[in-house]
């Protein structure tokens, strides 16, 4: 290649970069893009809330989810019978399992196992009371039914004497429900009878002032009609005593 071509191949580079740079500054003096007219038609707006918000504190949200209801404490002794159900679920199981009878003197080797429940003496006593009391127990309470320890390991059976106290307690609590009912009954038939009772009374009431209205309107027809037989009566006599009159007149006419 001789001089004068690499010359002419020299300015054609030095040409092209020159356009490069021209074209690089035009694209950078190039007003810059505007915004979308939507987003520049929003007006920036803060709630009330965000713009009385502390610092490092987010703004509440406009809608707010409703409070949580308070749930009813639960009763001590539930939670308790709870913890024991989770760790001997053979001797206290579940409803609608049916309960087990419990050996006699489980209570003490309750009370070895108290730190690992985490209930004291006090709370172990009254869970066990209230686990004994009641129909889902006395009906696991039968002649020769075998007693399970805290593992539903065989432990003794119930007694003749045990049994028939259980009986006793389920039939006091039966009777005692029947009572209950009847009573609620008898309020109800009470309550019924005051009402035909009420409604008897009214009916009377209705009848009588019927028969009042009847008789009434019968009195006003007596009276109409002696008043209407008088009224013939003085029609009558007017007519007999001018009779004579009138003849005495006709006879001096003729005269």
């Amino acid at each position: 290649m001789g001089f004068e071509q690499l010359a002419a191949l020299k300015d054609q580079l030095a040409k092209q970069a020159e356009e490069k740079r021209v074209a690089r500054q035009a694209k950078q003096a190039k007003p810059a893009r505007p915004a979308k007219q939507a987003d520049a038609a929003k007006p920036a707006r803060q709630t009330d809330a965000a713009k009385h918000a502390k610092p490092g504190r987010t703004a509440p949200t406009a809608a707010r989810t409703a409070p949580a209801q308070k749930s009813k404490p639960v009763d001590p002794v539930v939670l308790s019978i709870g913890k024991l159900q989770k760790r001997f679920p053979k001797a206290f199981p579940k409803n609608p399992a049916p309960k087990v009878p419990l050996k006699v003197g489980i209570f003490k080797d309750l009370l070895e196992h108290s730190a690992e429940l985490g209930l004291d003496e006090a709370a172990l006593r009254e869970a066990i009371k209230v686990w004994c009391w009641g129909s889902r127990y006395w009906a696991c309470v039968v002649d020769n039914a075998m007693r399970v320890d805290l593992n539903g390991q065989d432990a003794g059976q119930v007694l003749p004497a045990e049994a028939a106290r259980a009986r006793g307690l389920q039939a006091k609590r039966q009777k005692t429900k029947n009572a209950a009912q009847g009573g609620t009954a008898q309020q109800g038939g009470a309550a019924a009878q005051e009402g035909a009772a009420q409604q008897a009374v009214v009916a009377e009431q209705d009848g009588a002032a019927k028969q009042a209205a009847v008789a009434q309107e019968g009195d006003a027809a007596q009276a109409s009609a002696v008043q209407q037989e008088q009224a013939a009566q003085q029609d009558s006599t007017a007519e007999q005593n001018a009779a004579p009159q009138q003849e005495a007149q006709q006879d001096s006419a003729a005269q």
